[in-house]
């Protein structure tokens, strides 16, 4: 059964490796040259100077300039981080969707099932192998990756846990691959065609992986507050890297005046045109500029408990998809 296995998906295994060669050959230059000019800006001591309390002003003027002059060089990388971010997606479509529904749509599955393989036996194989294969690629691209967006998210305010760059590295590639194929398998024993189970396999995979990023994530953990009153103090200083999920300018009673906005008026208390500070906007006495976010430390909590996520519903798209080959005809 494994021979067999073998001999019916070496061809896409070969287009997955000349795949996964071709995109190093292009990624490893440009990480090399992300990393040259990191070290040449001197961004590897800002790292540690802005992430210190007592960093002198000088230093931290000197720090922020030098990472705006590197994001400015390689911003334009975003555009290539989010088709990147489709590859487990391609897995699903390409190994997980045509699993089953091939098998079905032309009638193999017939003669496979009538031998002396069961169809349990048949889907730890197949499925078996698929999910180890896709699971060392998907450590492969994870590790891959990390490396590569690793400058463009010290250079960062968001840092690690910014939209993109979280679904990218880390652990988190391993989860969404699973899940793909998985969704992919699953979904060849609904429509038992080619082409219904891929739409379903895409359909699916950007319906759960939004919702996920944008309802679930933000809450893995209770997020924090700072806030900073708006006469005579400066913006509001976080740790490097923390994820802002919400901000903005409230009055003393909590009421928010000012959404995704920071007010900083001198000590005397005067705003502009000599008035109140904050009269323009209608803050009284007491305004305060407030934010919530996520710290940058827990981006590996966070990375855990999603891949865990993602792996779950892997394990059940699974199970079920092992109970749907019983009712194949």
């Amino acid at each position: 059964m494994i021979w067999l296995a073998w001999r019916q998906h070496r061809r896409q295994l070969l287009f997955t490796l000349i795949g996964f060669a071709v995109l190093a050959a292009l990624m490893i230059p440009i990480g090399l040259s992300m990393r040259h000019t990191f070290a040449d800006l001197g961004l590897s001591d800002c790292v540690r100077e802005v992430a210190r309390a007592d960093v002198a002003p000088a230093t931290a003027e000197r720090c922020e300039a030098a990472f705006h002059r590197f994001t400015n060089r390689y911003g334009s990388l975003n555009l290539v981080a989010v088709l990147l971010l489709v590859l487990p997606m391609l897995v699903g479509l390409f190994w997980g969707a045509p699993l089953v529904a091939r098998e079905v749509e032309h009638g193999t599955h017939r003669f496979v099932w009538t031998q002396s393989v069961g169809r349990t036996h048949w889907a730890l194989v197949k499925f078996g192998l698929v999910v180890a294969v896709t699971a060392v690629a998907a450590v492969c691209y994870g590790l891959g990756m990390s490396w590569w967006v690793s400058p463009l998210t010290q250079a960062a305010r968001q840092g690690r846990l910014g939209f993109i760059v979280f679904d990218l590295q880390g652990i988190a590639p391993i989860g969404y691959t699973l899940f793909a194929v998985a969704l992919g398998i699953f979904a060849g024993t609904l429509g038992r065609r080619m082409l219904p189970a891929m739409t379903v396999t895409l359909v699916g995979f950007i319906g759960v992986r939004a919702g996920v990023a944008l309802l679930a994530r933000p809450h893995y953990q209770p997020a924090r507050t700072l806030t900073s009153p708006v006469e005579g103090t400066g913006a509001m200083t976080r740790g490097r890297g923390d994820w802002i999920l919400s901000s903005g300018v409230r009055n003393a009673d909590g009421k928010m005046v000012a959404p995704d906005a920071q007010i900083a008026c001198p000590p005397d208390g005067r705003g502009r045109g000599g008035g109140a500070c904050g009269a323009d906007l209608g803050l009284g006495p007491g305004a305060y500029n407030w934010q919530l976010y996520q710290p940058a430390g827990r981006f590996w909590l966070f990375q855990g408990i999603e891949t865990g996520i993602f792996v779950a519903l892997a394990a059940l798209l699974l199970y079920l998809a092992v109970r749907r080959l019983r009712r194949i005809a």
